[in-house]
């Protein structure tokens, strides 16, 4: 049975947001994507989808609890509210 970790995001400090997660992400050894409006974390764990963190909206990520990925996206969407606000529930 998979798990999914759902978000809603506002990140105000969007150009702040990209430098930190592009340091945390070299450091943990992921691969972090940037676009205009959105940021992508490919996972290094099979049975993840990647995180699609946009800078206003919602998403969503498979993660079926595979660790330590599931637990490092749990801590990279937590730690948006120092960036702009973030709403996280999973099921």
């Amino acid at each position: 049975m998979g798990h999914t970790i759902y978000y809603i995001t506002e990140i105000d400090e969007w150009g702040k947001f990209l430098k930190f997660m592009k340091d945390v992400c070299n450091g943990l050894g992921l691969e972090a994507v940037a676009e205009k409006e959105r940021l992508t974390i490919l996972p290094g764990c099979m049975g993840v989808e990647p995180l699609k963190i946009p800078r206003k909206g919602y998403g969503f990520a498979k993660t079926n609890k595979v660790e330590p990925c599931h637990s490092v996206y749990r801590l990279v969407l937590y730690s948006l509210a120092s960036f702009g606000s973030v709403s996280v529930w999973e099921d």
